[in-house]
């Protein structure tokens, strides 16, 4: 089996990159991880990893300027059905549309959009930055055997936007920043974690590995 996490020029490569070789030591299949910007390497994976920081438009901007890229993504996930992680803005860019520096095209796999986060303490910092505990609303392969809720493993977070998705039925956990945060959406054989699973110690290691061993 082989893993393939997308380098465009955004995201937390190295540390992802380390984490889920980890993570894949402790898979039967013992899985192996490419870093790569080769929409053929990505058409050859069986798991697709999309990792992101910044803007949600440059992140889909720098996605798009990998020729092929955005379309081997498109092709492969939306329509061969490969299991797919986003992280961060790469979870994110499942969506319909960003509002962030105006409104930008997503995927379109999750309906809704990706809007600034309004805690209901106005003295509470943006962005959201540190360790949070997730409510889990429905059950999900990713969260197999991790204590969630109050008292369960916390999540590392550090962004100012999340999904406002337009199901109920995608809403998969939250975080709460003085008012919901969505931690994590994810439809058929796609997902995607707000928080950083490779900074996020045993829980993202735990995602991590059910990710490696998930079968939609």
């Amino acid at each position: 089996m082989s893993v393939a996490i997308i380098d465009y020029g955004s995201g937390n490569l190295r540390s992802a990159a380390k984490a889920f070789e980890r993570a894949a030591q402790t898979c039967p299949q013992r899985p192996e991880v490419t870093v790569t910007s080769d929409p053929e390497a990505v058409r050859k994976a069986d798991r697709i990893v999309l990792p992101g920081v910044g803007a949600f438009r440059d992140c889909r901007d720098g996605l798009k300027a990998v020729t092929g890229m955005w379309e081997a993504v498109e092709e492969q996930v939306h329509g061969r059905g490969k299991p797919f992680l986003g992280i961060c803005v790469g979870a994110q860019l499942m969506a319909k549309t960003g509002l962030e520096h105006g409104e930008t095209d997503g995927f379109g796999w999750i309906a809704g959009v990706v809007d600034k986060i309004t805690p209901n303490d106005p003295a509470l910092k943006i962005p959201h930055m540190g360790w949070n505990t997730l409510t889990l609303h429905h059950e999900h392969a990713l969260f197999e055997g991790i204590p969630t809720g109050e008292g369960g493993l916390h999540a590392y977070f550090v962004h100012s936007y999340h999904i406002k998705p337009g199901n109920d039925a995608d809403l998969i956990a939250e975080a709460d920043y003085a008012g919901p945060v969505t931690a994590v959406v994810a439809r058929g054989n796609f997902a995607g974690t707000q928080f950083h699973p490779e900074k996020s110690q045993r829980l993202g290691l735990a995602v991590i590995s059910n990710f490696l061993n998930w079968t939609p």
